[in-house]
């Protein structure tokens, strides 16, 4: 690259990178903005082997669109960092990181310096969180009303679904939603023959090797394995000596008496992550006992959780009964179900566990009804953590007024930065009105209007009759961790799209011969 450059052509490369980038931006902003709010309308996937996706959830539009464009790839970063941290608000991360970088480059190609922008623009963005938790309503139990709603706004308006969120989060408890390492959407499946239902149990994804048991287990004690059901082995080498081959023999007797031992326990299921010896498996066919092999980490330790199992290895059946004993868990219940090909298990002597079964026509209408349960849950678990605030960008714009006043009392350059966040927090109630029919501008004022002369944040804009309407009291609300998490994203991101000055395109590494 040459150095030699006059200033006027820098700043106009300058400002085309910037406004490169800005338009990229713009172009993944418009392939979601449109799915906005409850007169949103979906997106129509298509693959290059004529595969179809018809969806308005964000992060899956913005997975599956062939994106190139470097700065359209940082846009994609927001959706997904929205989506691993909350599980719902993907769409509105998405907008919000748009209206950022559309504001900032607006201050920036006027004059302000980026540096002045951007640190003025995560000023906004802090004190704008700070707001928004000053303004949250704290939800007074599982049984508060504005869950429900918060279910149903997140559930798409499926009710059938908001109600199994609402059962299932009522049936794992307060404490449970609040654990930070819980996350409530995991509880969640979805099958084309299923009928909806909320299980107080697990499900375990995989069949036992002895399917023609057709009796349920009750009052069930479960071995974990993280080891093979089989005798200790012995070397191929070993084998074709005398000794070896003795001791091959000793190890398999000793094998069935530690199965007989099980039996004596009172084992009724056990569940192992790798193998199964074909012995055993007729033993414990012949005494009914439920074998399962190869479950996943992910199945075992819900299964070690529920029933108060602890993993164990296949040298642990050696040991005394009374040790043994104290390594097994404890189910009341344990059956194989045939239509849905996976293993059911309820009341456990572990933590309680529940699991959401989405029932639906075809393998695509159980994926959709599955995605939208899942956000359901994650929205309604946000809520509990963190309050609610009101829905439909009402709460932003309230936010977006404080900031006005605090850009008011600013004297340097980073006010610009601010006004810039402000601006960007009027976006989504200005595509929720978009997408409804009804004029931005007309009603975004109108709103202002309406928050400042009354001082509440709880006024929106009705999308049924453009009215302005009290969304607390009507039920339109969103959980406060939603929207905190989904600004925050979207100021990191913006941020590094306006303070990149030039894209290059870096050379290709030296292969070896």
């Amino acid at each position: 690259m040459s150095g030699i450059k006059t200033g006027h052509s820098e700043g106009e490369e300058r400002y085309s990178t910037l406004v490169n980038n800005a338009s990229a931006v713009r172009a993944i902003c418009s392939a979601v903005e449109g799915t906005l709010g409850p007169k949103g309308l979906d997106t129509m996937l298509v693959g290059g082997q004529g595969d179809v996706i018809i969806t308005n959830d964000g992060v899956t539009i913005l997975e599956k669109m062939d994106v190139s464009h470097p700065a359209a790839r940082l846009m994609i970063q927001v959706a997904r960092s929205q989506q691993r941290q909350i599980g719902d608000g993907t769409t509105t991360a998405t907008v919000l990181a748009g209206a950022l970088v559309q504001e900032g480059v607006a201050q920036v190609t006027r004059g302000v310096p980026v540096a002045k922008v951007v640190s003025g623009m995560l000023q906004g963005i802090e004190l704008a969180v700070e707001s928004l938790e000053r303004r949250s309503r704290a939800i007074t139990g599982l049984g508060d009303a504005a869950l429900k709603r918060i279910a149903i706004t997140a559930g798409r308006e499926q009710t059938d679904i908001a109600r199994l969120i609402v059962q299932a989060a009522e049936a794992v408890g307060e404490a449970k939603l609040r654990e930070d390492g819980y996350r409530f959407a995991d509880s969640v499946i979805a099958h084309e023959e299923a009928s909806s239902e909320v299980w107080t149990g697990i499900l375990l994804n995989q069949k036992p090797m002895n399917l023609h048991l057709d009796q349920e287990r009750r009052d069930a004690r479960i071995l974990v394995l993280h080891d093979a059901l089989e005798p200790e082995a012995v070397s191929e080498e070993s084998l074709v000596t005398e000794a070896g081959f003795q001791r091959y023999m000793q190890l398999r007797e000793i094998f069935r008496s530690n199965l007989v031992s099980l039996l004596e326990l009172g084992v009724g299921l056990i569940a192992s992550d790798r193998g199964v010896d074909p012995e055993a498996e007729q033993f414990c066919s012949d005494h009914g006992i439920i074998v399962l092999q190869r479950l996943s980490r992910r199945d075992l330790q819900h299964l070690s959780e529920h029933t108060g199992a602890r993993p164990v290895r296949r040298t642990a059946l050696r040991k005394s009964a009374p040790e043994l004993d104290a390594a097994l868990g404890r189910a009341g219940y344990a059956a194989y179900d045939e239509r849905l090909g996976r293993v059911r298990v309820a009341g456990g002597h572990g933590e309680q566990h529940v699991t959401v079964i989405v029932g639906a026509a075809t393998r695509e209408a159980a994926h959709e009804r599955s995605r939208i349960a899942k956000d359901a849950a994650s929205a309604v678990q946000a809520a509990v953590r963190g309050g609610y605030l009101p829905g439909g960008g009402a709460a932003e714009m309230a936010v977006a007024h404080d900031l006005e006043r605090v850009r008011e009392t600013m004297k340097g350059m980073e006010g610009f930065g601010v006004a810039a966040v402000a601006g960007a927090l009027r976006k989504p109630l200005a595509q929720i009105v978009v997408n409804a029919g009804y004029n931005p501008l007309e009603k975004v004022e109108e709103l202002k209007a309406a928050q400042i002369a009354l001082e509440t944040d709880s006024l929106g804009i009705d999308c049924d009759t453009g009215q302005v309407t009290d969304f607390v009291e009507a039920g339109i609300v969103d959980p406060a961790d939603v929207k905190i998490h989904a600004l925050q994203a979207a100021g990191e991101v913006a941020a590094a799209v306006l303070r990149i000055h030039t894209v290059i395109k870096m050379k290709q590494p030296f292969e070896e011969e």
